[in-house]
């Protein structure tokens, strides 16, 4: 009997380290080769790691959420028909797609190095806890969050009396399943009563570890807010026109041409806008003390997924018009939303758009996309009064928010930005004209 050590292995040019975001396996289990070990995430990708051998899994090396080096220890497994210990780099399982990577490239390098993680004991086998209706956990440990305690009817009507919160009660059934007696063992133990009709205070605290793309998430926005000047710029938009004009155009649209959103025409007025003004569409290296103005206008479109905030990139906008930009937005939010995006699909942006629809709320302060220097926000649009001169009339109206890097933008220049932008949604022949 001998040992394989598995290192993690090379995931990808220029990589020195990643951050361990899954085990899928356990210390005592058994792996066939091209059994997916662990996932990792880079600043590129989320990568599967597979066995290159049958064996045990016996040591594990290190917790998720931790950093490691390219060439470190990760997985040592137990192996059948050999002796002494042999050192091998898995190699990245095949195909893997790239899994909803950081909104942009540039977060800061860490160097790798560091010793390799401390190996795990493999645990001693514990026997099983006998069950018992009376047998009860800490009245503060709930179960785990969104886990339905079973119970019937009567149960639920009982606790929900003597304000027992049933996620907290231990169940002797099938299942866990609460019954009368588990019920009865937790009032008499003196717990979660509040007496009927009330409501039990829930002291319980739920620790949830930041790993994988939320930890990107938030080492973005801590280096885009500790490193930019943020000014946010307000303005009040009639979209009255733009509505009917959108309506009109899906209604007559051809059967291969995608329904249009505000997105495609908010796309091509920043366009336009940018030709006046080149250093919206532009990214600050604050290092070098070099503002580097854009060409193609490569506009980042904020989408919320099930794992976190991506921003895929609508490339060289200023090439498509609002139908072609309609397309791309569509295929893209798809790719994102399903974890299909590639790298190139979801980093380079120049300038970003943030909408969260119709939860736009009335007014947002966004966060700029480092190193750019320019967001444009979506807000809701909403039905309001407008004075006419004579009367109130009702307005489809919204706001932009828009936030600048004020190290390099100007609030004049903010303001000329974004009054350009109203002018071209309020008359939206003015997109097409200028087009």
């Amino acid at each position: 009997m001998g040992s394989v050590t598995i290192k993690l292995p090379d995931v990808g040019e220029g990589v020195a380290e990643a951050e361990l975001v899954e085990w899928h396996v356990a210390i005592g289990d058994v792996v066939r080769e091209d059994t997916v070990l662990a996932a990792v995430m880079t600043d590129k990708a989320t990568v599967d790691i597979p066995a290159p051998v049958d064996g045990t899994v016996e040591w594990l090396g290190g917790e998720i959420g931790e950093t490691i080096a390219v060439g470190a220890p990760l997985v040592r497994l137990a192996v059948a028909g050999g002796e002494g210990e042999a050192v091998v780099a898995a190699a990245p399982a095949p195909h893997a797609e790239p899994q909803a990577p950081e909104p942009e490239p540039d977060v800061e390098d860490r160097a790798a190095g560091g010793d390799a993680p401390a190996p795990q004991a493999a645990p001693q086998p514990r026997p099983a806890p006998a069950r018992s209706s009376a047998a009860r956990p800490d009245p503060g440990a709930p179960r785990k969050p969104g886990e339905r305690p079973l119970a019937s009817p009567s149960v639920r009507r009982r606790a929900m009396d003597a304000g027992v919160d049933l996620r907290r009660v231990p169940g002797s059934g099938p299942a866990g399943r609460i019954s009368h007696d588990d019920l009865d063992a937790y009032l008499a133990g003196g717990a979660g009563s509040a007496g009927p009709g009330r409501l039990a205070a829930d002291n319980s605290v739920s620790e949830v570890k930041i790993v994988g793309l939320r930890r990107r998430i938030a080492e973005k926005m801590a280096l885009a807010t500790r490193r930019i000047a943020h000014i946010t710029y307000v303005e009040e938009i009639d979209v009255e026109a733009l509505e009917e004009l959108r309506a009109a155009l899906n209604r007559d649209r051809r059967d291969d041409r995608p329904k249009l959103t505000l997105l495609p025409f908010l796309m091509r007025a920043m366009v336009i806008a940018i030709r006046d003004q080149p250093l919206m569409n532009a990214h600050y290296d604050d290092e070098a003390n070099v503002l580097r103005q854009h060409g193609g206008v490569h506009v980042g479109v904020a989408a919320q997924t099930g794992g976190g905030l991506v921003v895929p990139v609508v490339r060289h906008a200023e090439a498509r018009d609002v139908w072609g930009c309609a397309e791309e937005v569509a295929r893209l939010s798809e790719m994102a939303k399903t974890g299909r995006a590639k790298r190139e699909e979801l980093s380079g942006s120049t300038i970003t758009i943030t909408s969260l629809g119709a939860l736009g709320g009335i007014v947002t302060t966004p966060v700029i996309n480092h190193p750019e220097v320019a967001i444009v926000g979506v807000n809701k649009i909403e039905m309001r009064p407008v004075w006419d001169g004579a009367r109130f009339v009702p307005r489809r109206r919204m706001n932009l928010s828009s936030s600048f890097d004020h190290r390099v933008v100007d609030g004049y220049d903010a303001a000329v930005f974004v009054q350009r932008i109203k002018a071209l949604l309020e008359t939206p022949a003015m997109i097409f004209a200028e087009s």
